[in-house]
């Protein structure tokens, strides 16, 4: 019988390549604690976001490749991830970060804090260290949509933010009254936003997920100055006013230097009773958009009553109902972003929009 050796593992596993980045897992270092008894073959391959929408394919493409391979019986491969950092410097924020995603829109209503929301609770539940930073000082939706009124009581000098489904969540909301108006001019504003970021107790994080206020006014100016970011998502409807609104905040963030991980078109179309689609907004707008911007376009959201109850409830929708239309699209776009951000961190085109296929 033959005697299976590391060497022909690792000769095998060399012809399978990562999807996204284009090179063989073994190059890349991913292959981890591999043994061999009796023609078992036992080796785990280390993702790069636990997130990753394609570790189905690498794990059976793996386990192929070294079944190959002559006196192997059986294959066994595990797959555990550690999120790659982007490399940006947060240290003088005190912070531990190794991916900062601001998500914006051009204007209100958009769905834009419901996409943050979903996107980390995705993400933490996917086995992520996740943190929510509600920037939306004169909007502050996230704790309803979450569930939760208060942040618990601090334990040192920095504020504990609170921790529901998985995710740290710090908000403005935390700290005015409920329907309190925050009358701020542009300094104010800043010193608030540093604030969040560097007197908060955060922790180690693999993601925070930024909501930042709609437009292109202080606020994003701030973020932008204040923390280095991996990149921006911009939310979108269909109809053409929105597509305006959303191309300026695109074009904000390209002035700014930040990388623009793509563009999400939310309500795109309500299904009927009978199966057919009805393009309440129009159709197409916000593949249009990043097709015209030269940005990824990450996917369509469908307009459903479920999403906006869950989030009228605290308990969204990825989490009420994670087998709906809404809560899939929302899933599947944590992993195209998840992925966008490995791929530019390993390949240092952080400042580089990555088109992405799938």
């Amino acid at each position: 019988m033959n005697s299976v050796t590391q060497e022909q593992v690792l000769a095998a596993l060399s012809t399978v390549q990562e999807p996204e980045l284009h090179r063989d897992l073994v190059s890349l270092n991913m292959i981890k604690d591999i043994a061999i008894q009796n023609g078992d073959v036992h080796f785990t391959v280390q993702l790069t976001t636990p997130a990753c929408p394609l570790r189905g394919q690498i794990q059976n493409e793996a386990k192929s490749a070294v079944m190959k391979i002559p006196g192997v019986k059986n294959v066994i491969v595990e797959m555990k991830a550690q999120v790659v950092s982007d490399g940006r410097d947060r240290k003088p924020l005190g912070l531990s970060i190794k991916n900062a995603v601001a998500i914006a829109s051009g204007k209100g209503g958009v769905g834009k804090s419901t996409v943050a929301v979903n996107l980390a609770i995705t993400l933490a539940r996917q086995g992520a260290k996740v943190g929510l930073l509600d920037a939306d000082i004169y909007g502050p939706n996230i704790p309803t949509m979450m569930g939760v009124d208060r942040m618990p009581d601090p334990a040192g000098e920095k504020m504990i933010p609170a921790d529901v489904y998985g995710v740290k969540v710090m908000s403005i909301g935390f700290l005015v009254k409920p329907g309190q108006p925050l009358i701020w001019r542009g300094p104010m504003l800043h010193s608030t936003i540093r604030q969040f970021l560097a007197d908060v107790e955060w922790g180690d994080l693999d993601y925070l997920i930024i909501d930042l206020p709609p437009g292109t006014g202080d606020a994003q100016l701030s973020l932008a100055q204040s923390i280095a970011l991996s990149g921006a998502l911009i939310v979108t409807l269909p109809q053409a006013v929105s597509l305006e609104d959303a191309n300026r905040g695109l074009q904000m963030f390209k002035v700014l230097n930040v990388p623009i991980l793509g563009v999400v078109e939310n309500m795109s179309y309500l299904e009927l009773p009978d199966g057919t689609k009805m393009d309440v907004f129009g159709s197409g707008g916000g593949e249009t958009l990043a097709h015209e911007s030269d940005v990824p376009f990450l996917g369509v959201i469908p307009m459903d009553p479920d999403v906006r109850k869950g989030g009228d409830a605290g308990s969204p929708v990825v989490v009420s109902l994670p087998d709906s239309p809404a809560a899939k699209a929302l899933s599947d776009i944590a992993g195209k972003i998840a992925a966008k951000l490995s791929v530019a961190a390993i390949t240092g085109n952080g400042g580089v929009t990555i088109k992405m296929v799938g």
